[in-house]
């Protein structure tokens, strides 16, 4: 049944609401711990007892971190890695180009530079390499190197890994594992296929901080000096798992709210100066590692140098970090500018296409490998199907594909490869990449819609907005949106709650930029509440909204809380409208 009787809203959703079990679940709760209401209906979404509410509301790492020896290769890792410094061996990284492999290879290099040894980073160029490991890359690097680690890749690589003599091959990788695994001393994976996935929510940056946790272990149990502050680490930590879309629950809860303080504290050069670059005047939160500093550490490797987000992040000198910072910075610039290009083209083809069919895809010439991620992320939220983009290249095609929940595009991605469809392929649920023969990408594409029809893709319709309840203006004040955010962090597997503001009077209407919407609203009892609409002139809603002529709506979103010169507001980031009858 849709809630307040929203079956179509101005977005096309229908509006559902908390079920009767989980108002009564949140009820009890709130009577039990004198929790808000908002607070207490977060709490029975995610299954929380009354009993464990406190410890939810403060996550820390000694009661969610997991024994790191629980994955499989990790003890054998830790032990080749601490005997490599104990011996002086020549240690190579090589890493994935993206934000989590970029905080990967950070961690390693700053764990080992703080014992005395400096690691060789590799990151492989995009065009010219694409993903992973590549045999030309192994075979150098183990020329040099006794130990190479592969951080947020190698799992499938079983060929480069087998080139990569004589030196001793790591995996610390979170991607799906094969039937079988490649020729390393250790692979440590929460997704191989002999995993129990009790961890496999994990991005590999948090693979990489597991690893270290196991070193210093063992480096206590030897009787060494104490290992690097691994605390003062997970600011890296956290930029990982918020930029992968890595869900948040479980240990990641603790280390995205421990790494957010971390942040805070402005202790590391790479990032500070990636903050000032992209103007951040306020406390760290989700937002800003998904949005701001996220998308400039992946500039570089979408369309600039490849190891730069790596080398920044690991940084330690100011100067050389902020000549990085701004460099990113400007490549981010561009690269938005190339994939509002893209976009327009792909939205267009996709169209054509149809957005009914189970797979919504695109195919361009010359179309840039470094942003068909983002825009097949674009299509996937404009159609609530999963999505494909390929840039085409001579015979070949290369692409990145985003799934929505419920779908597994990495299972299917992967069957394809085996059943030849593919040149290359790989990756988790929610995100794939794939490599393509231009006279197999019709075939490919009509094979992956299938095998997504199968999974029920063909039956998802636009997506329902899922509300939590309903608020008066007055009482979404800047103390209750504290209260809901130690239920956070919120993001990827753990929404933030959207409440229903019902029957009010729009006072202020203003379109800021080409697409956003400022609003105020009240209830004609005094109490007002501003809100923003980000992209509302995309659809329905902006014009509504802004034309709205004295009649009264229903609104919804999410709380968030505005900080502007130094004063703190309560705020809506406004989602979705429906007209109130009267």
């Amino acid at each position: 049944m849709s809630y307040l009787g929203i079956e179509q809203s101005l977005t096309g959703r229908r509006w559902l609401g908390p079920s009767v079990e989980l108002d009564r679940a949140a009820e009890a709760l709130m009577q039990q711990t004198a929790l808000p209401s908002p607070v207490a209906q977060v709490l029975a979404r995610r299954g929380v007892p009354a009993g464990e509410a406190e410890s939810f509301l403060a996550p820390t790492l000694r009661d969610l971190l997991p024994d790191p020896r629980t994955l499989k290769d990790m003890e054998p890792a830790a032990a080749r890695l601490l005997g490599a410094l104990a011996k002086g061996e020549k240690i190579a990284i090589f890493a994935d180009y993206d934000v989590d492999g970029g905080t990967s290879a950070a961690l390693l290099l700053d764990y080992l530079a703080q014992l005395g040894h400096h690691a060789t980073l590799y990151v492989p160029d995009r065009i010219d390499e694409g993903y992973g490991p590549n045999v030309p890359a192994m075979q150098t690097l183990a020329r040099d190197h006794s130990l190479i680690v592969c951080v947020d890749c190698g799992t499938l690589s079983h060929e480069p890994i087998a080139a990569a003599t004589p030196a001793d091959v790591i995996v610390l990788d979170h991607h799906l594992g094969g039937e079988t695994l490649p020729a390393a001393l250790a692979v440590v994976n929460p997704n191989r296929q002999d995993e129990t996935g009790d961890l496999g929510h994990l991005c590999a940056a948090g693979v990489v901080f597991l690893l270290l946790v196991e070193a210093n272990r063992q480096r206590r149990e030897t009787g060494a000096p104490a290992g690097p502050d691994l605390m003062a680490m997970l600011d890296l930590v956290a930029l990982a798992t918020v930029a992968d879309v890595a869900p948040l629950v479980g240990v990641n809860r603790a280390f995205v709210t421990q790494g957010l303080k971390v942040m805070a504290a402005r202790a590391r050069p790479g990032l500070t100066a990636l903050a000032d670059v992209a103007r951040m005047d306020t406390a760290p939160a989700p937002y800003h590692l998904g949005f701001l500093l996220g998308p400039r550490i992946n500039a570089g490797g979408r369309i600039g140098k490849a190891d730069l987000g790596a080398r920044l992040l690991a940084c330690r000198d100011p100067n050389e970090a902020q000549a990085m910072a701004e460099q990113l910075d400007l490549l981010n610039s561009e690269r938005r500018e190339i994939e509002e290009g893209v976009r327009a083209a792909a939205m267009a083809q996709a169209e054509e296409r149809g957005f009914d069919a189970p797979l919504v895809w695109a195919a361009g010439e010359g179309w840039h490998p470094g942003v068909v991620g983002i825009v097949a992320s674009r299509l996937k939220e404009a159609t609530n199907r999963p999505a494909i983009v390929i840039g085409l290249d001579g015979d070949e095609g290369k692409g990145s594909g985003r799934s929505v929940s419920g779908i597994d595009l990495g299972a299917a991605i992967q069957r394809l490869t085996a059943e030849g469809l593919l040149l290359k392929g790989g990756g988790h649920k929610m995100a794939a990449g794939l490599s393509v023969a231009r006279d197999q990408l019709d075939a490919a594409m009509a094979r992956l819609s299938d095998l997504l029809a199968r999974q029920g893709a063909a039956q998802l319709g636009p997506r329902d907005l899922t509300l939590d309840g309903t608020l008066m203006p007055g009482a979404a004040t800047v103390a209750l949106i504290e209260q809901i955010d130690t239920a956070g962090p919120f993001g990827a597997g753990a929404p933030a709650p959207r409440f229903a503001f019902p029957d009010v009077a729009i006072s202020f209407a203003k379109r800021v930029g080409d697409s956003h919407l400022k609003v105020s609203f009240g209830d004609g009892m005094g109490a007002r509440l501003d809100a923003i609409a980000f992209g509302a002139f995309d659809t329905a809603l902006g014009g509504a909204l802004e034309n709205h002529g004295g009649a009264r709506f229903h609104l919804a979103g999410r709380l968030e809380l505005n900080q502007w010169r130094g004063r703190t507001s309560a705020q809506l980031r406004l989602e979705d409208a429906a007209p109130a009858a009267r």
